[in-house]
């Protein structure tokens, strides 16, 4: 296992090169100059020229790009361009709402989607009919339209939960999970039937097997076939969709954290584009592409679990 975790993480580094490189040259096209944002438009010209040249905006593209790589490769992100704070010490007080927001919108997700989809492989009927469509709109309908919804109903009509804000879980647990409530349900309402569907295919499909008619022939109970050997052989696509929705989840945290203004890693990245600070961005995409590594990892490591023909290949 430990040659596995070793083997993914070295071949994603191509990956995180990739990434950072189009980062940069993106955020050079956008258009802004966070040099006059900060001097202001009555600055002159050398007070202008000046402060370029302390933030090294005044060298080539390429040679900025090749000093934030050697400062990285050092673990030194470098320090905004606005607020002179280290880049990773902004990122780390950040990242902790972030995902606090991702871990709970997918064990939302996954817990629901696979109840809700074995619950439909056992009974079918009209509720299956319901989870499709579900689905359909959880697909087709975007996060932030859930929120504004949510928001309009549950916090202005009802007063249940606040609009906005964010209590870290250090300062009040039960602040904390209050204020979770709304951006998690935001995230979770578009992609719980999507796991119920494939987890109620999975298991069809699976009862559809040689093996479990077998077992049906020779007396074994229904909810031992279910539970002890449906739900495992069924596990793998499942777990497939929950890991793509995690990763998708890591995207529309940005629309999330902006709408309800909770203080992570979506709205610093948004806050950072609109003033152009590059360092910023470039070590919150940088974040987001390793987060998006470790998925795929605790995915390749769920996949040896349960399947023993991937754990001997």
């Amino acid at each position: 296992m430990f040659r596995l975790v070793a083997r993914r993480l070295l071949s994603s580094a191509p990956l995180l090169f990739l990434v950072s490189a189009l980062t940069f040259v993106l955020v050079s096209l956008v258009p802004g100059d966070p040099a006059r944002t900060i001097v202001g438009q009555h600055a002159t010209v050398g007070q202008y020229d000046a402060v370029r040249a302390q933030l090294g905006l005044d060298e080539p593209l390429t040679v900025q790009y090749w000093d934030w790589m050697v400062r990285a490769l050092h673990g030194d992100l470098g320090s905004s361009l606005f607020s002179g704070e280290a880049v990773t010490a902004v990122l780390n007080a950040r990242l902790p709402v972030s995902l606090s927001l991702i871990v709970a919108g997918t064990a939302v997700s996954g817990i629901l989607g696979v109840s809700l989809g074995v619950l439909t492989a056992r009974r079918g009927g009209f509720l299956v009919k319901i989870v499709d469509a579900l689905s359909l709109v959880g697909l087709a309908v975007p996060a932030f339209w859930f929120a504004l919804v949510l928001i309009a109903i549950l916090s202005v009509k009802l007063r249940w939960f606040p609009v906005t804000g964010y209590v870290p879980l250090s300062e009040d647990p039960a602040q904390w999970a209050r204020s979770l409530v709304l951006p998690v349900a935001s995230l979770s309402l578009g992609t719980v039937a999507v796991i119920a569907k494939q987890t109620r295919d999975s298991v069809l499909d699976t009862l559809g097997r040689d093996f479990i008619k077998v077992m049906q022939a020779n007396g074994f109970s229904q909810r031992s076939i279910l539970y002890r050997h449906v739900l495992r052989n069924a596990a793998l696509p499942v777990v497939t969709v929950v890991g793509v929705v995690l990763i998708s989840l890591l995207a529309t945290a940005v629309f999330v954290e902006t709408v309800f203004a909770m203080p992570g890693l979506g709205l610093l990245t948004q806050q950072a584009t609109l003033q152009h600070d590059i360092p910023v961005i470039q070590g919150a995409v940088l974040y987001i592409t390793v987060l998006v590594v470790l998925v795929n990892l605790l995915v390749d490591l769920a996949y040896r679990q349960l399947d023993p023909r991937v754990r001997t290949s």
